[in-house]
């Protein structure tokens, strides 16, 4: 959207200077062309064009390069290259205005097009909103656009949550089975209590927390241990990649697949492979078994932004091949109707008091991993709502400034039989042209930076939410613009009339 943007710009400004030159012979166009005679202000359209061209030709210099760039590399290049989309939109936007004059003059005079016309009559200023719009926006869109909310879909199984309402941990582990009628009845659980739950339970080795809450990078995360068949009865979480597509049906088994001794098949979550390992799908961690000998975890499946982040989840045939002294069970995936999550959650801590458990909601382990990504994101999305606020308000006192300084001129068209009414249309077009112009150039800088993200099978991307954002961002400037213009109109304008 970027580089096209760049280039209908760059054609939109040929076809202005084919427009001028008329049917001269094309060996002199070429050359006037070379020379960009295109408005009175030649020299500094000349130079914007440049600029606009040189932008475009290293956003497609870096797209082409961007291929050769590990992931984790291109989405910081994007937001390079979304960074000179917002250099080459700006320059775009000034040759725009600068010819604003010549394209309304053709057009029919209405008071809309009259206003459009007069965007350029202050170049300086209506650049400086631009800009200041523009890069706002582009951080707001770019930044909002990564932002999670775990709470979102939490109960549907393709969710963070895995679709399971409770995650349990106990310091000393379990050893029977939780979903069974005679164990319940051993704990003292009621029929009642863990009515319509199941309980996934899984073995846990203590390792180094390859979470997002350490900042460490850990050699040897800590493992879990469940039965693949349980997982894959149930289909939780989303998986984001496979080492080996033919598991695409049933990803969870290929837990399962022999790759030869001494390699074992692991899930992970997709971050935790990705920044806090700085691994990919397919690559080999080395582990040391409690024997003392060396074995390969090879990472065969990730599964986006889950609850269980900062684990590697592995068989449990291999787990207790690996490590026979680890027995019982100390994680617990539970799943229970919503309105019965709260009452199973405190009969099961009471009942498994003495084994240390602690139950915690889903949604809530689950933001507490998106916590520290999202107040980074929290930081920025707040320097581009400043960015945002200073433009709106900036947009108002220029506004105002440019009102006051044509109340002569607004005198003189009232005189002449325009209505009041037309006169707050007259520079609230000329105006809304240029906050649609830096809202258009921020947006389309934003999603060029994310189309890394995007195209990501991890994409969540909030759509809903950023459309109402740059409504409200619209809506807010244009009441600026119209509080800006009241206050500039008030009053008498006769005396403004009598000194014209």
């Amino acid at each position: 959207a970027g580089v096209l943007s760049s280039c209908l710009a760059g054609l939109f400004t040929i076809w202005l200077a084919v427009r001028r030159q008329g049917t001269r012979p094309a060996q002199e166009l070429l050359s006037n062309l070379s020379s960009m005679k295109i408005s009175p202000g030649r020299n500094r359209s000349k130079f914007s064009f440049r600029i606009m061209m040189l932008s475009a030709m290293a956003i497609l210099v870096l797209l082409a390069g961007s291929i050769l760039f590990s992931k984790k590399t291109a989405a910081g290049l994007f937001f390079g290259i979304g960074a000179i989309m917002i250099i080459g939109s700006l320059a775009g936007c000034h040759i725009l205005l600068q010819q604003t004059g010549r394209i309304s003059a053709a057009l029919r005079m209405t008071i809309w097009n009259l206003g459009l016309r007069n965007m350029s009559r202050k170049m300086g200023r209506s650049m400086a909103i631009v800009a200041l719009l523009a890069c706002g926006c582009f951080l707001v869109v770019a930044i909002g656009a990564n932002r999670h909310d775990p709470l979102q879909d939490a109960n549907l199984r393709s969710s963070g949550t895995g679709g399971f309402s409770l995650y349990g941990q106990t310091t000393l582990p379990v050893y029977r089975d939780l979903n069974n009628a005679e164990t319940q009845k051993f704990y003292g659980l009621k029929p009642e209590e863990m009515a319509g739950a199941q309980v996934i339970p899984l073995r846990r080795r203590e390792g180094d927390d390859a979470s997002c809450l350490n900042l460490n990078r850990p050699q040897q995360p800590p493992l879990l241990g469940v039965l693949p068949a349980a997982m894959d009865s149930v289909g939780p979480f989303t998986f984001a990649g496979l080492e080996d597509a033919a598991y695409k049906a049933n990803p969870w088994l290929i837990l399962e697949k022999d790759y030869g001794s001494p390699v074992i098949p692991a899930i992970a979550d997709y971050d935790t492979i990705r920044w806090a390992l700085g691994k990919a799908v397919g690559d080999i961690i080395d582990y040391t078994d409690e024997r003392g000998e060396h074995f390969q975890i090879l990472l065969a499946g990730a599964i986006k932004k889950t609850m269980l982040q900062g684990s590697l989840i592995i068989s449990e045939r291999n787990f207790t091949a690996r490590f026979p002294s680890a027995q019982g069970y100390q994680v617990f995936l539970i799943d229970t109707p919503p309105t019965a999550a709260a009452g199973t959650a405190k009969a099961l801590s009471l009942a498994l008091r003495d084994f240390g458990l602690e139950v915690t909601p889903g949604a809530q382990r689950l933001a507490l991993f998106l916590s520290v990504e999202n107040s980074y994101l929290s930081i920025f999305l707040l320097l581009g709502g400043l960015g945002l606020f200073l433009g709106s308000i900036g947009m108002g006192v220029i506004v105002m400034r440019n009102v006051l300084e044509r109340r002569k001129e607004l005198a003189l068209l009232g005189a002449v039989g325009f209505a009041r009414g037309d006169l707050y249309r007259l520079v609230l077009g000329e105006h809304a042209g240029l906050l649609g112009l830096g809202l258009t150039s921020g947006t389309l800088s934003a999603l060029l930076a994310l189309i890394p993200n995007l195209l990501s099978t991890t994409a969540e991307l909030p759509a809903a939410a950023l459309a109402g954002t740059l409504l409200l961002i619209l809506v807010s400037g244009i009441a600026w613009i119209w509080l800006a213009t009241r206050l500039a109109l008030r009053g008498d304008l006769l005396q403004a009339l009598r000194s014209e």
